[in-house]
Parts: structure tokens; sequence; C-alpha cells
């Protein structure tokens, strides 16, 4: 069946939104020893082109851009960023495309929780308050390019992408064309306008983005069971305290160990274990992070 006129203008137009935030994304990664996953075929450490990646339910997810902690070309690190880019017209649908992220995304969370992911959405076009606030309400970060900028940065360069559901489409096809055949001097002029009239935007993107990835940790509490409160300044200091610590020490049976970790941007990764041997696997992962 033929690709609609519609459909074709609105990969365009997802295309040059991840040519606008790629380029900051890569130095991100380049400054924190990150690796950027982003769809491309030169990648042997997974399959194809895709950025792929399996939820708790055995489902796999197509995403635009992954963040990994030690990953590389040849070899997946662990996710720490799920970053999807996507393109609304009309407000009718915005609702269905932000529940469409976090379907995807959110089981994907789930799953790395241990890594505490940051979650971002990078949109453009026409999105209700509404529809918007639901993402933030879930944990995302919202990176917003509204449509009347897209027109405004076209409009330089002498192109017109204004269009309802009345637009011919044959419009639909010369506008689309017009873009794909544009010269780089062209695209990129269009590119600094974008960034230049979303610039506030974008800077809080990437500080929320820096805030996440950026953390130190702050503390690391072990509570056994029966109730005894264990502080440590740092992870090196809590392995000191699990070599010498007796877990029949206490009022009770021993059961498990709950562990929290607190970072210096505020955020805090919990779990219960139940021997010593997967607290220090947690403990080795968290540093990590």
């Amino acid at each position: 069946m033929a690709e609609s006129p519609a459909h074709k203008f609105g990969q365009v137009i997802g295309g040059l939104l991840e040519s606008v935030v790629r380029p900051p994304l890569e130095q991100f990664c380049q400054k924190h020893d990150l690796y950027l996953d982003y769809q491309r075929k030169d990648r042997p450490a997974r399959r194809g082109r895709k950025v792929s990646w399996e939820d708790p339910y055995g489902n796999f997810h197509d995403l635009d851009f992954v963040i990994e902690r030690s990953g590389t070309d040849f070899e997946k690190g662990q996710p720490v960023a799920f970053i999807e880019v996507a393109w609304r017209r009309y407000t009718k649908h915005s609702r269905n495309k932000a529940q469409e992220i976090q379907g995807a995304i959110l089981p994907l969370a789930e799953k790395y929780k241990w890594n505490n992911p940051f979650l971002g959405a990078v949109l453009a076009g026409v999105f209700t308050r509404g529809s918007l606030e639901q993402l933030r309400s879930l944990g995302f970060q919202v990176l917003y390019f509204p449509y009347e900028t897209l027109i405004a940065a076209f409009a330089t360069e002498g192109i017109d992408i204004r269009f309802d559901e009345s637009t011919p489409d044959e419009e639909f096809r010369n506008c689309t064309e017009k873009i794909i055949n544009s010269t780089d001097d062209v695209m990129q002029h269009i590119k600094e306008y974008l960034i230049q009239a979303n610039s506030l935007e974008i800077a809080r993107f990437f500080t929320a983005l820096d805030a996440r990835l950026g953390r130190l940790i702050r503390r690391v509490l072990i509570i056994p069971l029966y109730g005894r409160v264990n502080e440590f300044a740092s992870v090196e200091d809590a392995l000191k305290f699990l070599d010498r610590h007796a877990v029949y020490e206490g009022s009770g049976e021993f059961r498990k160990y709950e562990i929290l970790v607190e970072f210096s941007n505020g955020d805090r990764v919990e779990a219960f274990l139940s021997s010593k041997q997967k607290v220090r696997e947690f403990l080795s992962f968290v540093m990590t992070q």
C-alpha cells in the first residue's frame, strides 16, 4: 500500500528533530563517558539499524535514542536514558501519541529500575497541555517544539509547511520533496533557527539530563530486617560493614537487607535482598551508575 503524503511528511519532520537533538546528546555522552545509540546500521552489538530493547514481558520496543553506561559499538551497556522523538499536527492525536510513548518506555524503566533511567520525550507540532502534563506526571522530561516555531523556521528559507486536513495530497508531496531536496546549508539554517527559538526549553532538558546522569552517591543505608540502621558515606564503607556483619545479630531471625542509596540530585534507589552476595552485586552495580 502506498505511503500517505502526510505520513511521509511526518517522517521528514521527525528526522529533522532527531538531527537537532543528536549533536548535543553526543556531546553530553562524550563528556560523561557514556554511549549514545540511535538508528543506524554500523553497530555490531545489535542486529540491523533499529534500537530495540526488551521489556519484562518479552515485548520489544524500537526507540529513537538510548544512552548506555559501559556500552561500545560491539557490546551493549546498561541503559540509563530512553528518549523518544515524535511529531503530531492535530491535538486529537496528541494524547494517543503520549500514551504510545509511555507504553513503550515505562515497561523498560521498570525492568531497569536499578539504573533509575532518564525518561525523555522530544515532541514537536501540536500537543495539548494535558498530553504534555500526562508525560511529565509519569516522570518524563519533555522537550517541546511548538508548531509555530517549526513554521517560522521553514519560512526563513521560503518553505511553507502550514497545512490542515483539507490540504491536497499534491501540496503535501511538493512540500516534502522540497524539504528532502534542500541543500545542507538550507537545512542547517532551519535547524539553527529552531534551536534559537527553543533555546530555553533545550537548556532545561539537558540540565535535567545532566542532573540525572551526572549524579554522585551521597549516602548508603543498609537496614537488616530486625531494625538496626547502618549509615555510610560511601559504597566502600558499606561493603566493609557487610564483611563484619553477622546475620544472627539483632533481635529475632534474620530475613533480608533493605538497601537505600541516595544521590546528590535527590534520586533514590532501593532494594530488598536476602543475601550478602546479592547486596554486593547490587552495590557494585550502583557504583557504575
